[in-house]
Formats: C-alpha cells, structure tokens, sequence
C-alpha cells in the first residue's frame, strides 16, 4: 500500500527527527548547531540565547523557517496546520529558556506527534547529574528513546528538576560567551586572541538574527490570519448546510403487521428519512428490546438506510406490539406493527422440522411410525456413592440406552444436586457423547457434596437414577490448621459495604476455631487483601472500604491456635451498588440516547436542607459489629443526600459521629470499634449543598454483642441398619434453635476414640444416611448443629450399631428422605440423603424392619375431585329367605372376592373391605354376604352371618362385635345366577378402637382404560381418616412379579383426586397397583394390590373422539364392537356419572354413542370418560382442558361460518427495478378458487397496467404494477371464493402513506439505475490490523478495467501509488501508525464512463475515540511479556509493543500497589519500549510487578516476578555494570590537545600542551620510539594541577624527529596518545626542491 498525502506532508518533520536522533558522539556546539537547524517553528524562541552557538542556530533556523513557509503558502491547510505547531513550538522554547531548560528537553513533549513513519530513530539523552561529573568539551554516547514518559513527580522533584537543568543551561550558556576552559590561568595570551575572535563573530551573526526574527514574526502574524479565515469560511459553510438540511424524521416504509406459526421466524422492516440521520430505537409492548440480553433472540440491522428486527423461532410470548422509534434534533417518531403467533394444533410439517435435535413439544413422543409411542429408558454402568477430596477432580456418569432409538430426537438430559439443576460453570461441566452422560467436576470443593440426579427425559417419559457424593478436606499446609470455610455468598451488597455469609467447617483441626478472616479480590486483578485484622467468630461480616461501583470477590479462612487453614472456594462476583441501582442497570434500556432532553416546568426544589431520616433500627447486632437501616428522609430536593451516623452510650446525652470524614451514600452503615458489652443508641443525620438537617429519632439502647446465640446440641440420636456400608442416622432438633444452617454427623468406631466426620456439608432435615464404613465394625455416632453463631456441642454418643445390611436387604421407608424438593421420580437411590420432616415412629426406626421405599411423586393429570361413597352400614333384618331362581343360559356364580383386609375398627365393630371377583360368570355381580368368626387362643369358632341383605360395595362394617376379641372372615359374591363360593378364610383382626393418628388404607381399587402404555386406577378414601381429614393419596406401582422392595413411587406430591391416569407402561407387562392416603399426620398404611394388570390395547379397543359437525356442534363419540346384550353406555366427567347434567346430552344407538354440548364453555372443562357396562372394563376417556375448549371453540366457529384462513394479509413491496407488488396469501386454495381484484369499488382486470397471478399450490395471490401514478391513490381489495368459504384482505393507500410508497419506489428504481454503474456493496469502514495499523476499506462491484477510486480526507485527495486491483471487490486504504493528526473525514469515489458512486467515513468526534480505543487495544496485545534487564544505574523492567500512542495509559504497581514514582524509580517509553527503572534496587524492590497498559476501556496485564533467583541474578549484573561504568567513567584518558603529526623547522621552540583526566589523577610518563623518555634541559615535560600535561622542547634537532607517546595511568586503567614529530632543515627542503625542475629541463 502507498504512503497517503498527508502523511509524505509531514515527512520533513520525520527527516530531521531522525537526523536528531544520529547526535551520539558530536561535541554539545555541534549538536546544538545542527538540531537548531531541523525545526522549523519561529526564531521569536531563541531571543534569550547569546552565544555563538545559538546565533549560529539561529540563522539555520531562519533559512529553514523560509524554506518551510514557502511550501505552506500552496498548501493552505498544511500551512494551518504548521502554524498551531509554530504557536507551540514557540510558547514551549520561550518558558523553557526562561527556566534554562535545553531545547533537546523542549522538544521531548510533543515530537511523537510529528512523524506517521513506521520505524522510530532513537535519541540521545543526558542527565544534569551525569553532565556535572563529566569534563568540559567531552561528550560519552548514550542511547535513549524517541519519547520519555514520566508520570507521578511531586511537587518537590519537579521543582528539583527544573532547578537542575536551569543550572546547566546556564554554567554552558556562561562557558560558551565568556570562553572559560580548563586551562585559563595557564594559556592568557591565547584566550585573549580567542576573545578579540569572537566578538567580531558576534557582530556578524546578530544581523542575522534581527533579520531571521523578523522573518518569523512575519510568518507567525499570517499563519494566524489565514487559519482565522480558513476556520470561519468552513464555520460559515458548514451552518449553511445543516441549516437547509435539518428535518424531523418520517418514515419512508413503515413496519406491517405479522402472523406466523411457532417456530418460524419473522422480520419487521422500516425505512426512515431525516437530518440530522435519526437513531432508530424497537420496543416491545412499549419496552426496549435488548439484544445483548436475548443474543440469539432478536437481531436488530441497519443496511442501506433499511432498518430490520429479526425475531427468531417465535413462540407465543412474541405476540405483542411492535414500535420504531426514530429521533434526531428535530424531533420523534414512531410506526407501529403487531406479530401474531399461532399454535399449530393440526398435523405435524414436516417442512418446519430442523434437523438434528427436534424442535417439538415435549409432550410428543415422536417415532417413525407415529406419535405417542413409548420410550423405554434404561441406565447401564451407572455411578454408586462417591467419596472425593478438595482440590480432585471427580467424574460421574452412567450410559443411558433408550429404546426404539431415534436419531433425530436426542433426549434431554438434567443433574441435579439436592434437588437443584446443576449448571455448567468453571467448577462443573456436563457432557453427552450420544450414549453416556458425564457430570465432571474439574476441582471439588465441599460445596459439591450432596445428592446427585441425573434425569433423562425422551417425550413425555423420563427415568431418573441418584446416588449420594462425598468431599473429604484437602490436606492442611500447616498441620492441625482448621478446614476450609464453605459457601461463600453475598448476604446484602450497597455502596458503603457488602455482608458476606459462610458456613463453618466440620474439621477445627484439634483445637477450638478462634474465628475466622475474610479476603477480598477486585475483579480482573488477582491480588487479595485482608478485610478485617481480628478474627470474627461470627459466620457473617461486612466488609467495608470498596470502591463504589466495581465488583469484588471474597473468600474466607480459618484460624486456631496452630495456624490460619486453607481459603474457602471464592464468592461470585458481587458490585458494590445499591439494590436499587442495581435494577436500574438491569433495566437500562439497550436504545442509545439521542440527545433529546425533556424540559418540564416543575421548579428544582434547590436549596432545600433534607429532613430527618426515617424508620431507622439495628438490623443486626454482633460482637464485632451492629448494622443500622433507615429510609431517605421525605423532604430531600432533587440532589443527592449524604448520611452521617451519631452515636452515643445509653444514660448520656454526649452524642458522637461516627463517619465525619467518609460521609455514607446508602441508607444502610455498619459500625465497628464498639465496646462489647456497652449499650449504645444511635441516630443519623442527611446533608446535602445546602446544610445538614435535624437528626432522626434515636434508637433503641442496643447491646453490642452477639443477638443469635449457639445452637444447643442435638438429641436422642437413633441409628439403624441400612446397608453393608452404610447407616442411618435420626436424631431430634435441639429446642430453641434459631437459624439453623444444618449439622455435621460423626462416626467413632468403638473403641477407638477417633471420630471422623461423615459429612463437610451441613445437611438439613434431622435424619441422614452415613455411608463408607467397614462392614462388621461397631461404631457410634454424634451430631453437632450449626448456625451463623458457631456450632453447638456434641451430643450425646448414641448408642453402638453393627454395619452389615436391614433384614431381608431392603431399606426401612424411614430412613429414607423427604424428596419433595428433589426431582420428580427418583429411581435406584442409595445415596446418603437428608430431610426436613421427622421419623413417622421411633419404633419403626429402630427395628429396620422389611418394608418397602416410600413411593416417589410424579406428573399427573389434574383431572377433578371424584364423588366419595360412604361405606354402607346395613340394619340386621329378618327376611324370609327368597326362593332361588333358575340361572339363566350361559351364565355362571362368580369366582370368591379376595384380600380381604380390615379397614377401620372400632370398639364394638370392625370395617372390611375386599377386592371384586376375578370372574363375574358373565353376569354384573348384584352383591356381597360377609360371614365372621371368633378365634380364641388360635382355636376358630363357628360362623355367623355379618349381613342377611346382599350389600352392594366391596366394604361393610360389621356391628355388635366384641372389644379385644380376635375374628376371622369370608365373603361370597353374587349375581344373577346365583352365589358364589365363599373366599379364603381372611387373617385374624383383633377388635380394638384404632388411635392412630394417620389415616387407614384406601379401598375398592380399579383398572379401566387399560392401554399398551396406560391406564386409569381408580380407588375409594379410606374409612378410617386418622386425626385429621385426607388431604390426599400417594400411588405406588412394581412389576407383578418384581420382589417387594421394587415398588416406585408415581406421584411426587400428593394428588386430591381418587383417581390417577398411569403413563409410560410396558406393552406386555403386568402390573399391581397400591395407594396409600396421607394427612397431616402421615401416610398411612397402602392398600391392598390392584391388578396385577397386563398393559396391553386389546384387540378392537376404540378411543372417544370428539366431532364438530357443519353446524358447529361438538359432541364426543364412542364406538364398541364388544357390546354383551344388556351393554349399556354410561358417561361420566372426572369419573361422576353424568346422568342428570343439563349441560349435556346423551344419545345411544346399538353400538354408537354420542354426548354433545349445549353450550361449550369453562364448566365444561374436565375429563370425560364412557364406559361399557357387562364387558371385560372397556372404556375409553377424552380430556377437555383450557387449550382444547380454546380449539374446539374455534373449529365450531368456523364451521358455523366458513372463511378462507389467510397466512399473510394484503401487503405491497415494492420490488428492485422500482416495480409494485400487491400480495397476499390463503392457508390454501382448492382448483375452484376464485379471485377478484377491486380498487375503488371498481374491478380491475388484467392488462398493460396490472398484471395478475394465482398460485394455488401455495395460495399466494399477486398483482404487479410497473410504477405507481397519482391516480393509483386508493384501496385495493382482494376477493376470494372457495367453495362455500370466503375471504377478503383490504390494503388502503392514501395521503402520506401513499406518498412515501410512490417516493419508495421511485428510489428504488434510481437505486437500480446506480447500481447498472461501478457501486458500492458495503461502504467504507475500519478495522486494525495485527501491526496496530489502521485499514479502510470497502466492498465495491460492476467494476471493470476503467474504473477509477479516488481517495480523500478532508476534500483533499490522497496520492496513492498503487493501482488498485479490485480483488475480491475489497478497496483498502492503509493509515500507519494512527495517530490524532489522522483524524478528519474520509471519502472514496467510484467512477468510469457508466456513473459514479460514493462513500464517506467520518473519524471524528466520538468515532475517533472508538477508532483509538482499538487501536491502543491491538498495541496493548501486542506488549511482550515482561523482562528483567540489569544496567549501571540498576533493573529496568521493561515490555516492546509494536509502536507507542499517547492514548495508551501505563500503569505500574508493585505487590498489589501503585508505584510512586521518585529519582529512584522511574517510568518511561523509549522507542518501542515500555520500561520501568528501579535505580539502586534493594530487597524491598522484590515482589511481582504488575504493567497494566489502559486503552480507554479495559486494561491489559503484563508480570513478572522480580524475586528469588530472577532478583539475585539481576542485582549481581546491576553490581558488575556498575563497577564497569565506575571503571569507564574515571579510567585515566588523553582528552585531547596533542597533535598527529608535528612539522617543525630545526631550531624553533617546540611547545605542546596536553589536558587528562582520571580519577584518582593518573600517572603521567613520555615516550619516544617507543621508549621512555625522560625529562631534561633539552626536553621539559611537565604535569601539573593533575590534568595539564606540557612537552617543551626550547630548540629542536633533527635528532628530535620521531614518534612520541604520552601514556597516563590510574588504577582503572591507562591510555597512551601518540603524535609524531618531523624536523626540517630550510637549505634543505629548498635543495630538494629545486633538483626535480633540473631534471625536467634535462629532458626537454
């Protein structure tokens, strides 16, 4: 890429700062000489100057200055642009030799500003120390950087610093004008011959400096006129423009309205014309939409000044009312659109279905061959009860087969821990490989113990396995340290102070917890920092001292009398804000601000002292703290208020304030420093501009101390027998507790004295199940409570157990939890697992008895309260006996009832209950006859009739029994032809009043519905209630033939209903059913079984359907092919006949039913249900819920009255070329369709003007106009009839919304037309590349080889080299090394013989920021890490970059703090370099230094570790440099003053003088011809004052001639300075002379 223009401008400036930065070795005149030559900014700055040197570098700088003004007379921005930097210039030198500052160090300011070159030089700089110790007329080179950069210098320093360079500038400017030189007092005669030289110099060159001045002068006074003009002509032009131009917004196309089907999506479209260009703003229901909170949501564009909001699988929540909102300077306004989401109830489309996961409702079960089907869910290799420690990492996972499979539906997989998702976080992930679900923890902490649930759910079927994990406490540091804190959380967060809670640690080491320190971390640094220098025992303190608005994270640690443990896992990031600014955050809406400010005439309250505060209590009181909470007083103003708190000991009046230094923001303080165990009243006071108002009411005396005490310990602590491994443990809450957090249970095998902890989480409820022991040990257990206080002490030990497995290997229902708040189902846990609610029975506890698992809830049907039928209680009566009837053909007694069992007793009579006979004999059985006996001592007696009348439940009570008398019992069945045999003789039932307080058992369970994957078990409430009514029924299910302790639970929480629709069945399989009812005491006992059931559908089953006839009638159908003779059809709703409704009718033919619906509504709503009597329990049911009334409502009105269902209503677009397209379209069209076309009540027909068509595949019906005419204005309809439907879409178009269509489409036809020419397809834009450069670029198309691209900034254009190629359509432009001088506007042309096109970039203003902030961002990621560097003054650490921007901020800090800059350490930039110098470092220098570069948004880090070896070897380098440049600076050398070569005639008094230095002084010998020479009368040498050598000789000889050497020596080393001496003879020379002028004329 070329250079641009206004880059080569400025290549002069970049010349003559190279050439400044070459001045390495030069004597200080020369250096003066020529840098005074390459600027070229006023001579007004040199005034003061008046020495040679200046002079002379003033007449350099007057030559350049004309030079320079030469150039900018043709260029007048340049010209402008140059003068501003004169201006400076000038101001700069002025102050500067005022204050006798160099021009080297006046320059240093701003000439990074100058060059836009790649590559920077490097200067050369010198301190004031270094030049003092130098000596006069000697330079030594030292590299230095383009720009030095120093930032934090007192006052003082500075101060130091100018009075240090004042004195140099003025011991040279003294050296120079009066010639002072080391050897003054012995060479007079010569300085006086040097004087008389210079003050005719001086003549000479001070008219040329009057001259050059007043060339400056000149040139200043008309930089500064022409930058005037230039300023206001663009002032004046620029306010003309926007004058003429400035409109309110108006929206060229304004959204439409949308209906879509779920799962689609949906784009609104607008376009809106103004001046200045209006911000566009969507709301939803007069809500901003937010797109970076719903990324995936919404997405919001803006191209070609067509403004679009795409809404993404729309579901039914985006039904709402849509709003542009466009605003400028001039004003507002907004279009309305509506989105209707329908809910697709018909087939499934296969056209909306993706690939992959699908996308439907989990209420399909989706197959292949249809829906509904079953999906069998089974786990493999699953995980048992785990055990990990701190710091591990843990994987648990299971395989998980699922059957049939199907490929494009993936299940949803979900773990739980107690209860909760788990989400993935850096702590956790999940995985699904397709077949195996993996839950991996990448560090355990004690916070992820607990209960672990992996669900899998396919459809509308799920299956669930758990299993109990453990984290033990990582190994102390510090042996007998305590464990880690756990669960670190934000209890309460404002401006002033954030609560933090935690819980204790099981483990305290061996010795008590002293209490515990809290660290605290500011997001994006990783430094930590103590919160509090004493202990707190208190498991909750507010940490203060944070910056208002920044986020922090927090942890705690424990300590004891060993040692301080290991920190807790770190709190999440939590802001120090107010709760309510908070939510403002949250709600901030996502549309920019447009600069439009809403004046209202209320007048500001200022001036208004604030009232009282109100409401003001200690909301928490502890030893170490106390905690106050008020509301803002009324009477405020609109400022903001400040709080001041006041408090004072009980019984005085002497009132002190507490935060006069740091007033309190938040309505919300914490004290510290109270004396514990002193009473305290408090009160506060608000200020604000205007003064401090009247305090508020005092509060009450408050103790300071702790108001939540130590739980008391836990009692009668009960285990029992679970499994091998594993134990439960039970025990009773301690009284009074308050706040409890959980407990920590601990096991000791017997005997041993040593109790380890069997959990490090505190688990809630009072019962937990302790796994990991060894199998045969005896162990005893003790349980110690928790709260924020402390922990209590141990309990009593309880008493010893025997780990081996409960009687029969099953587990005892009580020691299981209460999984209300675990998922639903849970299947196979044997995990260690807590609850809430207490053993039902100690007793029950204790035995470990063989009974079964509680049943577990599960999702049901809500289907209504079913009528409750008493158990009828029948009046012994004498009847004469009926003669018994002949049994008619082909039927048959049934088979004997069975299970009989005793539902309720009382004192005197007993109810039974029994289950219906498995074999009717084809006749509906017509009663029951119940015999009883007694049995004493195990001997029956005889038996006696219960009930002479046939009973017609399947329950009875038998009266007149006797108390505490054992009775056994059978019932005999009947029907019509005849009684059965009697059943089994039934267990033996004492007589005796129940006391229990849950209730009995349910009774008179049924199967009906039976299907391949469900059915319908009904039951009746049980007779007995218990203390307290039923409040509901748990049902319980298991294979028939699956051994008892596989029974699972169906329903999570507890169900109202006697009724229960069971899903996701075997086809196959058989079943039994039982239920047990529950009350406010308990559950109770289950029922006897129902079934076992064979979930099969039998041949012929047929299913109610309901049917909406072209009247719009809605009726629900049932048919059966099994009907005996004496079938009948009964309807019922939630199971209750519906015999007598008059809502309904029922109508029956042969083997057809119908119940239609008066009049459909919300009474309706229920499950309705027909059922076939004399059958084998055929029936079938319908379910009529909210969704489906709302369906069938809208089916009968539209059969009532037929209408074409519409997609998308009448619209117009208006096409490319600028055409008209009016469109609409129907759900679909049949062959017979037909469209009319009506504008203006009038039909128009196809032709030149309108051309239609019809598509009655898709239903789209369209008519095209090739450009719209003032008398198009109007209303189009669209007319269709289908058949007996009809259908109509109107679209009027008129007054504005008709003007903005027709100006639409006469852009969209210019529009075509410029792009038939050379176009752009994405305008200019930016980006920066990996070298921190600037590119511009954009996308152009229809090039071809003629086309010409122009580039401009500011309206001038920009000279590029190269030819552009157009490849891939991409136009570059690139900017090296952007800086603020490459602000302006940017423009790019297109243009050849077809057209031209154009496009503007504006980099000003805040786009110039945003540009910057990238570009200090890639040169911040470009910093190297840090480096350790040693040098003669002492470590520099230091990071390259690509290249350095004043933009970019550095920042420095050591340990965690701010450096504080001094002489010491110092910061800077030299070149590429970023560096840091610690001169004389010393240990304190250790630690971790830490670069933090800021590119105006976030900041980026650079470290390193300047201790142990990386310190040692730095400071042993630092110390060899520095005696090496101790070694160089005072080493002995030969200034200068010997010649090369001396030629002298014979006779002449020869006298050298030589200057040296060294330091200590040197030692000075001679030597000729490489021997020494000693001093004698013909040949003086001298060495005097220590650093003024002389070799005299009075009158040489030739013998004289030769090669001298003075050599000079110290103890840091020597140099030898050789000249050589030739004596000539005058007869001689003239001899030699004359001889080569014989020879020639010789020759001649």
């Amino acid at each position: 890429m070329s250079l641009p223009f206004y880059q080569r401008l400025h290549q002069h400036y970049d010349l003559s700062y190279r050439n400044r930065d070459l001045r390495t070795a030069m004597s200080q005149y020369q250096q003066e000489k020529k840098s005074s030559a390459i600027y070229t900014h006023g001579s007004a700055a040199y005034s003061s100057r008046s020495s040679a040197a200046h002079r002379q570098e003033s007449q350099a700088f007057s030559q350049a200055s004309t030079s320079s003004y030469q150039q900018q007379a043709s260029r007048a921005t340049e010209f402008a642009h140059s003068s501003a930097v004169s201006q400076k210039a000038a101001s700069a030198y002025d102050y500067g030799y005022s204050h006798g500052l160099t021009d080297s160090s006046l320059m240093l300011g701003y000439s990074s500003k100058l060059s836009p070159q790649t590559k920077r030089a490097k200067k050369s700089l010198l301190s004031g120390e270094e030049k003092e110790n130098l000596p006069s007329d000697y330079m030594v080179p030292i590299f230095s950087g383009r720009q030095v950069h120093v930032s934090g210098i007192t006052d003082t320093e500075e101060e130091r610093i100018k009075e240090a360079a004042a004195y140099i500038a003025q011991r040279n400017l003294l050296a120079s004008e009066e010639g002072i030189t080391a050897a003054k007092q012995s060479t007079a005669a010569k300085q006086s011959t040097v004087s008389k030289q210079s003050t005719s110099t001086l003549h000479r060159e001070e008219a040329i400096e009057k001259k050059s001045r007043k060339v400056a002068i000149r040139e200043k006074a008309e930089h500064l006129s022409l930058k005037k003009t230039l300023e206001e002509t663009e002032a004046y032009h620029k306010k003309l423009n926007e004058d003429s131009l400035l409109h309110a917004p108006e929206f060229i196309i304004k959204p439409r309205s949308h209906t879509v089907w779920e799962k689609e999506n949906v784009i609104l479209h607008c376009s809106v014309a103004g001046w200045p260009e209006p911000r566009l703003t969507w709301y939803k229901n007069q809500v901003p939409i937010n797109v970076h909170a719903n990324p995936e949501k919404y997405i919001i564009g803006s191209r070609y000044g067509m403004h679009t909001l795409e809404i993404n699988a729309c579901d039914f929540e985006d039904t709402a009312q849509y709003r542009a909102s466009a605003m400028n300077a001039k004003g507002e306004l907004s279009a309305y659109a509506s989105v209707v989401v329908k809910r697709y109830k018909g087939e499934l489309d296969e056209t909306h279905s993706h690939a992959g996961v699908s996308t439907l409702p989990l209420s399909f079960g989706v197959t292949p061959y249809g829906y509904a089907s079953k999906f069998e869910i089974h786990f493999d290799d699953k995980f048992d009860v785990s055990f990990g420690r701190e710091g591990e990492t843990m994987s648990l996972g299971c395989r998980v087969v699922i059957t049939p499979e199907i490929k494009r539906f993936q299940p949803e997989i979900q773990w739980y821990r107690n209860g909760v998702p788990v989400s993935p976080s850096k702590w956790v992930q999940t995985h699904w490989s397709g077949d195996r679900a993996t839950l991996t923890f990448s560090h355990l902490n004690k916070e992820d113990e607990g209960l672990y649930t992996i669900r899998v759910r396919m459809g509308e079927y799920y299956e669930q396995y758990s299993a109990y994990v453990f984290v033990r406490d990582a190994e102390a540091e510090i042996k007998g340290a305590p464990a880690s804190p756990l669960d670190v959380v934000c209890l309460d967060a404002n401006k002033d102070y954030i609560i933090i809670t935690w819980k204790q640690p099981a483990v305290d080491g061996g010795s008590p917890i002293l209490g515990y320190f809290i660290d605290k971390c500011e997001v994006g640094t990783d430094t930590w920092s103590q919160c509090n220098d004493i202990p707190v025992k208190f498991a909750r303190f507010p940490v203060t001292g944070l910056i208002e608005g920044r986020s922090y994270i927090f942890r705690v640690r424990a300590v004891n009398k060993t040692g301080i443990g290991l920190p807790s896992r770190v709190s999440e990031p939590v802001a120090a804000l107010d709760p309510a600014e908070k939510a403002r955050l949250k709600s901030r809406p996502s549309a920019p601000w447009t600069g439009q400010i809403i004046v209202t005439e209320e007048e500001p309250t200022e001036g208004i002292i604030p009232g009282p505060p109100t409401d003001l209590s200690v909301i928490e009181a502890t030893q170490s703290y106390v905690v106050l909470s008020w509301k803002p007083p009324d009477q405020r103003g609109h400022e903001g208020i400040l709080y001041f708190v006041e408090k004072c000991e009980a019984g005085t009046e002497n009132w002190q304030r507490v935060n006069t230094e740091l007033p309190v923001k938040s309505p919300r303080f914490a004290l510290f420093d109270l004396v514990e165990g002193k009473s305290y009243r408090f009160r506060v006071r608000c200020s604000n501009s205007a003064g401090v108002g009247e305090p508020s009411e005092a509060t009450e005396v408050t103790v300071v101390g702790d108001k939540l005490d130590i739980p008391k310990p836990p009692s009668n602590i009960i285990p029992s027998r679970n499994t091998n491994t594993s134990v439960v443990v039970t025990w009773e809450e301690p009284k009074d507790a308050k706040e409890l957090v959980g407990y920590y249970i601990e096991a000791s095998v017997v005997g041993s004295g040593k109790w380890e902890p069997c959990n490090n989480n505190p688990v809630k409820g009072t019962r937990f199940t302790c796994h990991g022991l060894t199998t045969g040990q005896s162990y005893i257990f003790r349980v110690r409570a928790v709260n924020a206080a402390g922990l209590s002490e141990y309990s009593q030990d309880s008493e010893a157990i025997e780990v081996k497995a409960a009687i029969g290997g099953g587990e005892s229902p009580d020691v299981w939890p209460d999984l209300s708040a675990a998922p639903a189902g849970l299947t196979d846990s044997r995990g260690g697992v807590h609850e809430t609610s207490r053993p039902a029975s100690k007793k029950d506890a204790l035995l470990g008895r063989k009974l079964n698992k509680p049943s577990l809830p599960g999702s049901s049907h809500s289907l209504g309260q079913t009528e409750v039928r008493k158990v009828s209680e029948t009046v012994q009566e004498e009847l004469s006996p009926q003669p018994q009837k002949a049994a008619p053909k082909g039927k048959t007694p049934p088979s004997p009832p069975c299970d009989i069992t005793c539902l309720e007793s009382f004192r005197d009579s007993m109810v039974l209950g029994w289950k219906h006979p498995d074999k009717t004999g084809g006749a509906e059985i017509t009663g029951y006859y119940v015999n009883y006996r007694e049995v004493i001592d195990g001997v029956p007696g005889e038996w006696r009739e219960a009930n002479i009348k046939a009973i017609s439940d399947e329950a009875y009570k038998i009266s007149n029994l006797k108390e505490n008398m054992v009775y056994q019992f059978q019932v005999a069945a009947m029907n019509i032809a005849g009684l059965g045999a009697p059943s089994a003789v039934s267990a033996s039932f004492k007589c005796e009043e129940w006391t229990i307080a849950v209730p009995g058992p349910p009774h008179s369970l049924k199967c009906s519905e039976v299907r391949k994957t469900s059915l319908v078990l009904q039951w009746k409430p049980p007779t007995y209630s218990g203390r307290t009514p039923v409040t509901g029924y748990f049902v319980d299910i298991k294979e028939a033939k699956a051994k008892e302790d596989q029974w699972r639970g169906l329903n999570e929480a507890p169900i109202k209903n006697v009724y229960l629709r069971v899903q996701g069945l075997k086809e196959g399989v058989s079943y039994v059913f039982r239920v047990r009812a529950m009350n406010q005491a308990g559950v109770g006992k289950p029922s006897d079984l129902a079934g076992p059931v064979v979930a099969e559908t039998r041949p012929g089953t047929k299913e109610v359907v309901v049917n909406v006839d072209d009247d719009g009638i809605i009726s629900l159908n049932f048919e059966c092919d099994q009907m005996a003779p004496n079938s009948e059809f009964t309807w019922s709703k939630d199971y209750v006949p519906t015999e007598d409704s008059p809502r309904l009718e029922v109508e029956s033919k042969g083997n057809k039913t119908k119940m239609t619906f008066k009049d459909l509504g919300e009474e309706d709503l229920g499950l309705y249900s027909c059922d076939v009597t004399d059958t084998d329990g055929i029936a079938s049911s319908y379910l009529i819920d909210e969704e489906e009334l709302k369906r069938l409502l809208a089916l009968s009105q539209e059969h009532k009255f037929p209408t074409v269902p519409v997609k998308s209503e009448l619209a117009v677009e208006i096409l490319e070329k600028g055409q008209v397209r009016f469109w609409m379209q129907a759900e679909k069209l049949s062959g017979n369709a037909k469209v009319n076309f009506i504008f203006n009540d009038k039909e128009i027909f196809e032709g030149p003007k309108y051309k239609m068509h019809i598509d009655r595949n898709t239903g789209i019906i369209e008519m095209f106009m090739e450009k719209l005419q003032d008398e198009d204005e109007g209303t189009y309809t669209f007319q269709i009839q289908d058949g007996r439907a009809t259908g109509h879409s109107t679209l009027v178009l008129i007054g504005d919304v008709y003007k903005k269509l027709q100006k639409e489409a006469e852009f969209q036809r210019q529009e075509w037309i410029r792009k038939q020419g050379p176009h752009f397809v994405e305008y200019l834009s930016w980006e920066v590349t990996g070298e921190c450069n600037v590119l511009l670029k954009c996308k152009v198309a229809n090039i071809k080889k003629e086309t010409h691209i122009v580039w401009y900034k500011d309206d001038r254009e920009i000279s590029v080299d190269e030819k552009h190629d157009f490849k891939d359509g991409i136009c570059t432009l690139l900017i090296t090394e952007f800086s603020k001088k490459d602000a302006g506007i940017y423009e790019v042309i297109l243009k050849d013989d077809r057209g031209k096109d154009k496009s503007r970039l504006k980099l000003v203003d805040e786009a110039f920021k945003e540009l910057m902030t990238e570009v200090c961002k890639a040169i911040a990621l470009s910093a190297t890490n840090l480096k350790i560097q040693s040098t003669a003054e002492g470590i520099r650490l230091y990071s390259l970059v690509t290249y350095y921007v004043d933009d970019l901020k550095v920042n420095w800090s050591h340990n965690g703090n701010a450096i504080k800059y001094s002489d010491r350490v110092k910061n800077g930039v030299t070149g590429e370099q970023i560096w840091l110098q610690i001169n004389e470092p010393t240990p304190n220098d250790k630690g971790k230094y830490v670069m933090e570069l800021f590119d105006g948004k976030t900041g980026h880090q650079r470290m390193v570790d300047l201790s142990g070896q990386a310190y040692e070897e730095a400071f042993a380098e630092f110390q060899r440099l520095k005696q090496a440049a101790i070694a160089e600076k005072n080493r002995a050398r030969v200034v200068g003053g010997l010649p090369d070569v001396v030629t002298i005639q014979e006779g002449k008094a020869l006298n050298l003088t030589c200057i040296v230095w060294g330091d200590p002084t040197p030692e000075v010998s001679w030597l000729k011809n490489e021997k020494p020479l000693a001093s004698s009368e013909h040949c003086s040498l001298k060495f005097e004052a220590g650093k003024t050598a002389y070799f005299t000789i009075s009158a040489v000889m030739t013998s004289d001639s030769g090669k001298y050497g003075l050599v000079v020596k110290n103890k840091y080393g020597s140099e030898t300075s050789d000249f050589t001496v030739s004596v000539f003879i005058p007869e001689e020379e003239a001899r030699k002379a004359e001889e080569p002028q014989k020879g020639d004329k010789k020759s001649k």
